[in-house]
């Protein structure tokens, strides 16, 4: 049985790097009239962790396992450590040294369950999807009801 493919547009912002922060999601399935959005804003975060947590969330919104994914994304951050294959290796290593364990966690969990692949595009290059991702997420991180990111704030503290 075939699966569905999803085409996943993400991006994450942070104001200060670190600083309140938030992502943006758009996902749509490919061949049907179907579009979501999400945002979420966060208190004090990095950029690096909203362009990662963006992926995340996007991918726990499938309901259904496996689909066949392309992530959309202008981070470098997250492609390449996914598309080079270091975050198999960090994890190996129980992720010693390196930042975000967390995140990089709960990506590895939901990744296996999906078979995903990764696009970069250049950001702030007119992309529309790339572009409403970053509204998306610049205005979660200015506006509306945040949420703690309580493992940076307890991580940025030692």
């Amino acid at each position: 049985m075939a699966t569905a493919q999803i085409h996943m547009y993400t991006d994450g912002s942070a104001l200060g790097n670190p600083g309140p922060g938030g992502y943006g999601i758009i996902i749509e399935l490919v061949g049907k009239q179907y579009f979501k959005e999400y945002a979420q804003g966060f208190e004090y975060t990095t950029n690096n962790r909203m362009e990662l947590l963006a992926v995340i969330v996007g991918l726990e919104t499938l309901k259904k396992q496996p689909m066949d994914v392309v992530v959309f994304s202008d981070s470098k951050y997250v492609i390449d450590s996914v598309e080079k294959k270091w975050v198999f290796g960090w994890k190996a290593k129980n992720f010693k040294g390196k930042k975000n364990p967390d995140l990089w966690e709960r990506f590895l969990t939901i990744y296996a369950l999906h078979n995903v692949r990764f696009q970069w595009v250049k950001g702030h290059n007119d992309h529309p999807q790339n572009e409403r991702c970053d509204r998306l997420a610049v205005n979660a991180a200015k506006n509306g009801s945040k949420v703690k990111d309580v493992f940076f704030e307890k991580e940025s503290k030692k």
